[in-house]
């Protein structure tokens, strides 16, 4: 740290900043490029995520009073995990459970306070980052599934579903879906070019997202695209970026559907598809199927106040709860089972609180949102509790609630400058 600092110190003043802002930037785009490469850990993202938290810290970021109810309600929930994980700890996955959790709190402050800076710049390059790690990661899925190279099947694959450089086709797919949102966003809203180049990379990132054959991530992606293009348009500044967003929307999904009546002509699809796509799986139903264990092990809560620790649901389930809302209960008790439903509520008051408001960032805040809005539906039928990249969109919210925040203070500020600088009445009373 000494030395990066010393290296900074010979340079002219004029020139620090810029290149520092240019190295913060850079690393953030790292960030978002790495987090599609997890099925080893420590994965590159554990890696250039504390690099860059590092970094941004040693050359000025600091923690602002805004972000203290997120903090406190993390280390709330990490408090419920480690005191029900206090006996287990003689177990080297647990111990190893506990600390990515706290690790994954960690980074959404950090993301949290990165954002809140410098918030327009840092933003665009976390999201051209995560687009093409996107893209990186469906080419791999797809070189998998059609095995364009020895070994790919096996490599990027898993039980006949595409999972890229990932462990999981759930949690590749629903990676894929806020990149795919900031690329559905350029198709229906960017210049020709722009639109176009992002029309080709978001029919690949959707293929991939298709092969992994996860309803959830289906549902999430239809529905996040939905609810975002829907904002867009209550959102825009005039009558001819309404009607053009509409359009291409309705031309997106057509393509989209065309697509997908292209890809169900090949039989090996075609019958994934059909059985993926069925609501009557063999693990949703009976009594200690997805379903009736939500129910059983609601119960349960009720009478374990401190739960039964992290990892612990299989010896009671046939599987594992697939509900981060019951896992927060099972395995932190009910200081979690409260704590993490009251964060994930919080934010979303919260988001629709600053939706509307105009900022050179607010096309961006709308597809972290609406990302943001389908995990936390997700999360009901899955257990998310460590997808690195929604702890990614809780910090990024909790930035931009505080850039927004910030960002209207001093429109204020400014207004009542102006009104001052012409003689405008004050609207005050004495």
């Amino acid at each position: 740290m000494t030395d990066f600092a010393a290296s900074y110190g010979s340079l002219p003043p004029a020139l620090i900043m810029p290149r520092v802002a240019a190295l913060q930037r850079g690393l953030l785009w790292l960030v978002g490029c790495s987090g599609a490469v997890v099925f080893f850990e420590p994965s590159p993202y554990e890696l250039t995520t504390l690099l860059a938290m590092v970094v941004l810290v040693a050359t000025g970021l600091s923690l602002r009073l805004a972000f203290l109810p997120l903090a406190a309600m993390l280390f709330l929930v990490n408090i419920g995990y480690t005191i029900c994980a206090a006996n287990l700890m003689n177990q080297s996955r647990i111990v190893t459970w506990i600390m990515t959790s706290w690790y994954m709190a960690i980074t959404a402050i950090f993301f949290a306070m990165a954002v809140a800076q410098d918030t327009s710049a840092r933003l665009d390059f976390l999201r051209r980052g995560l687009i093409f790690g996107a893209l990186v990661a469906s080419l791999a899925g797809i070189a998998g599934y059609f095995r364009l190279f020895p070994g790919a099947y096996g490599l990027f694959t898993l039980y006949g579903r595409a999972m890229g450089p990932f462990k999981d086709p759930n949690v590749f797919s629903a990676f894929l879906v806020l990149p795919a949102l900031f690329l559905l966003q350029s198709v229906v809203s960017d210049r020709f070019g722009k639109a176009f180049r992002s029309t080709l990379v978001l029919g690949i990132v959707t293929l991939a997202l298709l092969l992994a054959f996860s309803r959830a991530a289906w549902g999430q992606f239809i529905i996040s695209s939905a609810f975002m293009l829907f904002m867009m348009v209550l959102t825009s500044k005039t009558n001819v970026q309404r009607s053009r967003i509409i359009t291409l929307s309705v031309a997106a999904l057509l393509m989209g559907v065309v697509l997908l009546l292209v890809l169900l002509s090949f039989d090996s699809i075609d019958t994934i598809f059909k059985q993926r796509a069925s609501f009557e799986q063999s693990y949703d139903e009976g009594r200690f199927g997805r379903f009736g264990r939500h129910i059983l092990g609601a119960r349960m809560a009720l009478d374990l106040p401190f739960g039964i620790g992290p990892l612990q649901f299989t010896k009671f389930f046939p599987e594992d709860t697939h509900n981060s809302y019951l896992n927060a209960f099972m395995s932190g008790g009910w200081i979690s089972g409260v704590c993490y439903p009251a964060l994930i509520a919080t934010t979303v008051i919260l988001g629709f609180r600053y939706a509307f408001v105009r900022t050179p960032w607010q096309r961006i805040y709308l597809a972290v949102f609406a990302t943001f809005l389908g995990t936390v539906g997700e999360a009901f039928i899955i257990d998310t509790d460590h997808w690195r990249h929604f702890w990614m969109m809780v910090g990024l919210m909790w930035g931009m609630f505080a850039a927004n925040q910030q960002h209207i203070a001093t429109a204020r500020r400014s207004w009542g400058a102006a009104k001052a600088a012409i003689g405008w009445p004050s609207a005050a009373r004495t």
